[in-house]
């Protein structure tokens, strides 16, 4: 598989700009380190998408896979991917798109031969993952788009919840430049799921082991500051090998030598 990077946005909700704004940053992220490559402010005057340009323009991508959520599945995005950066992407689709939408639902799935199965347990559920891919002779109505894929996800829990659902099956289409002999179902389903890594390996970090939701430092570069300082001590960690990040931290604590060394300055 070819290396990859997730972009994705998240805001910190507990700071504010001068003018009452909330603060939200996009960052881009290793999937295999999960080290942190990049991040751009995104102010109250634009969104996520006028900042996809300028978070990926600094960083080298060619020949890697950028992966997105559907609020990126952006024509000119995957123009400025493979013409620009000489990156493939694998990209979300929902109703943002809905010529696109609509013609990846109406595909004969049932009939596509071949698909990949997943399965995990832990966090007390058991996990099922099913993911087909199709090469479509029509075409897609998207740039680049050499395939389409879905993956069907089916999530059973085995503690019982408060809401009585033990079960719960969500269904996510997906487009790529990249052809059938460069990835098949196995390896777009691991695209995606290193995606939603981005989730668990940054912000939930960010916000359960730094408690960044509730920082007020608002003023000027200063949310900005703080969230590039927590990555650089998360990639930091996880340049280590660590994979508990707040086990790593409290062991920091009790040394003082222990970050020094770390970063490679004692």
């Amino acid at each position: 598989m070819q290396e990859a990077v997730a972009v994705d946005g998240k805001a910190a909700r507990g700071a504010r700009t001068a003018d009452g704004g909330q603060v939200h940053l996009m960052a881009a992220l290793d999937h295999d380190s999960g080290i942190v490559l990049g991040q751009v402010d995104v102010d109250g005057k634009t969104n996520e998408i006028t900042r996809f340009k300028p978070l990926l323009d600094p960083l080298d991508l060619a020949g890697k896979v950028v992966t997105a959520d559907a609020l990126h599945t952006q024509r000119e995005h995957a123009r400025y991917l493979v013409e620009d950066k000489e990156a493939d992407y694998v990209l979300t689709v929902k109703q943002n798109q809905p010529r696109l939408f609509a013609q990846l639902n109406a595909l004969p799935w049932a009939d596509v031969p071949g698909r990949a199965r997943e399965r995990s347990r832990g966090h007390g559920r058991r996990e099922h993952r099913a993911v087909l891919a199709v090469t479509v002779p029509a075409g897609l109505h998207f740039p680049y788009a050499a395939q389409a894929f879905r993956v069907r996800r089916t999530v059973r829990r085995t503690v019982r919840r408060l809401d009585g659902q033990p079960k719960h099956t969500e269904t996510v289409y997906g487009i790529t430049s990249l052809e059938a002999h460069r990835a098949g179902p196995a390896h777009l389903g691991a695209y995606a799921r290193g995606h939603w890594g981005i989730e668990n390996r940054l912000h939930w970090v960010r916000d359960v082991t730094f408690d960044e939701d509730r920082s007020q430092v608002r003023t000027g570069n200063g949310p900005r500051a703080m969230a590039t300082l927590r990555n650089l001590a998360t990639s930091a960690c996880r340049l280590t090998g660590a994979t508990n990040i707040a086990r790593t931290l409290r062991a920091n604590s009790r040394d003082h030598t222990r970050p020094l060394t770390m970063l490679g300055l004692n």
